[in-house]
């Protein structure tokens, strides 16, 4: 009997799990907990990952700007500008080598304890040491003055270090652990309550936030597949639910949908290197778009708008750039795309012909043609595979669209073109796109591009002493003229896609900064200021 009863008793939490996350689904009264949810608690679902877990921005959590349990030195401000959070401000010494940070005086852990400057150095030197996405390698030293300044050296001037201390949230030293991740402790606006991996994530404010508190008393965030999240909100179960571009053409009673635009872009890498091995065993470079007539071709040839209608149902802008938006996009660069007369003249005056009939057009008995990956977890970046191969077939170039893992598609990407996304706040994404040093080291530079004028630039950008003298430098890496990124065309950016939800009538999302890329969660980065209207 007593084993029976554990067996009834497991049954029953997996019927009460399975409640908390299926649409519809009703408590012992028949009543629906929709019906039922206070005023001042929300339910949302933003994305497939908002509630796996690993909440530690020392390991890579928060990167782009929406940490929920977590504040940093900067934030950034609606034109993208660094400006103070926890710190009041903060100077740069003549030679770009030492950066001093002077702190708030009342800055509060969730766990009530006081944020000093040692925590700040503990954080840095933390993530130094774990190798997380947050770049510290140009960090010499971090120092606590006192308690509440904070002196960074570097090995050499590196302006981009401004917007990294507004990327990475602060822990506490004392509370640091193996757990951290699961059980985080912040100095944010918001404050862990509850953590089912994979299921939900429950937060509540945090009442020691020296910012603008929440106005909910509780927000529970929902890890949901997007089927089962649309069919969700249509229960009337959600306040917030993002939905990709195929979903946003559905009616929702008693929600609408909000479009945001964003620098969340996807784009191909194209190789400029002929194909080759390199000593790990890998192939590198592509024949085909080694040449540059086949790269120019593709990036004026194709139609963005039409490709963003057929493969996101037109949501989205056509992205010529990596940065696109951002305070370092150099405006002058972009450049028309459907010149489709003019691409097929460009193909014809570098030999690529089509000799045989069949559509396809070649050169020296290489075809025009090559795979293109889109990974099989986002749908979005197949279907942009899918509608670019056929878009491109005006130009005689036939791309061979496939699916693949996520891993497969990143090892294999210096051969074979496949849909990245990017876009942060961090103007460093240039360097790791671009950079000829960093071709093929982790997932940067995947084209193997090289242009010496360009490092100039990127080396004088990295160097510079002010954010404004560091944007010249990056804009004109871009295009000065005469040469550029954007005139080598490595990359083929096709757009800049729009995070789309469905949002209960009466909910204010505040005002929402220029999303970075994110798979959606980028909304959450201001929920501390969202607001029910009466």
């Amino acid at each position: 009997m007593i084993r029976n009863a554990k067996w009834i008793a497991f049954i029953l939490a997996g019927i009460l799990t399975v409640c908390l996350i299926l649409p519809g689904c009703t408590g012992p009264s028949g009543k629906s907990q929709a019906d039922s949810r206070p005023r001042d608690e929300l339910i949302i679902s933003v994305g497939k990952g908002a509630a796996s877990g690993g909440y530690d921005p020392c390991t890579g959590y928060g990167i782009y700007g929406y940490g929920l349990f977590f504040s940093s030195l900067l934030r950034f401000n609606a034109d993208i500008e660094v400006h103070p959070d926890l710190a009041t401000g903060y100077t740069v010494s003549k030679d770009g080598l030492t950066y001093t940070y002077h702190l708030r005086e009342d800055v509060k852990f969730s766990d009530g304890t006081p944020l000093t400057a040692k925590d700040v150095v503990f954080t840095y030197l933390t993530a130094k040491s774990s190798g997380s996405s947050v770049d510290l390698t140009v960090l010499a030293s971090a120092q606590a003055v006192d308690n509440k300044t904070v002196v960074f050296i570097l090995h050499k001037p590196w302006s981009p270090f401004a917007s990294t201390t507004a990327l990475l949230g602060i822990v506490p030293e004392h509370a640091y652990g193996r757990e951290f991740g699961d059980k985080p402790v912040g100095s944010g606006p918001w404050k862990l309550a509850q953590l089912d991996k994979e299921q939900q994530l429950i937060v509540v404010p945090n009442e020691y936030y020296y910012g603008t508190k929440p106005s909910f008393k509780k927000v529970t965030i929902l890890n949901l597949e997007e089927e089962a999240a649309l069919a969700s909100a249509k229960s009337g179960r959600l306040d917030v639910v993002m939905v990709n571009p195929e979903y946003s053409k559905e009616t929702v009673e008693g929600m609408h949908l909000v479009a945001l635009p964003t620098v969340d872009n996807r784009g191909f890498n194209l190789p400029v290197t002929p194909e080759s091995s390199r000593a790990d065993g890998k192939v590198a470079g592509n024949n085909v778009t080694s040449d540059f007539a086949i790269r120019k071709a593709l990036n004026i040839g194709i139609d963005r708008k039409k490709i963003i209608q057929n493969a996101l149902s037109g949501v989205g802008t056509p992205a010529y750039g990596r940065v696109d938006a951002l305070p370092w996009f150099n405006p002058s660069t972009p450049f028309k795309d459907n010149q489709v007369e003019e691409a097929r003249q460009i193909l014809e005056a570098a030999g690529w012909k089509d000799t045989d009939g069949d559509s396809i057009r070649e050169k020296n008995g290489l075809k025009a043609e090559f795979t293109i990956t889109g990974r099989t977890d986002d749908l979005q970046r197949y279907n942009l595979a899918v509608a670019l191969s056929e878009d491109a077939k005006k130009l005689g170039i036939h791309l061979k669209a496939q699916a693949a893992p996520w891993t497969d598609c990143k090892s294999q990407a210096l051969h074979t073109p496949t849909c990245w996304g990017s876009g942060d706040y961090n103007p460093l994404d240039l360097y790791n796109g671009y950079y000829s040093q960093m071709a093929g080291v982790g997932s940067n530079n995947p084209s193997s591009y090289s242009n010496p004028q360009v490092d100039a630039y990127i080396d004088q950008a990295l160097a510079a002493t002010s954010m404004e003298e560091a944007i010249r430098y990056w804009q004109l890496a871009q295009w000065d003229g005469k040469t550029g990124i954007n005139a080598d065309y490595p990359f083929l950016w096709i757009v800049n896609i729009d995070h789309t939800y469905f949002v209960r009538d009466g909910l204010d999302l505040g005002k929402q900064l220029l999303h970075p890329h994110g798979h959606g969660q980028p909304v959450i980065a201001n929920m501390n200021e969202w607001q029910m209207q009466q």
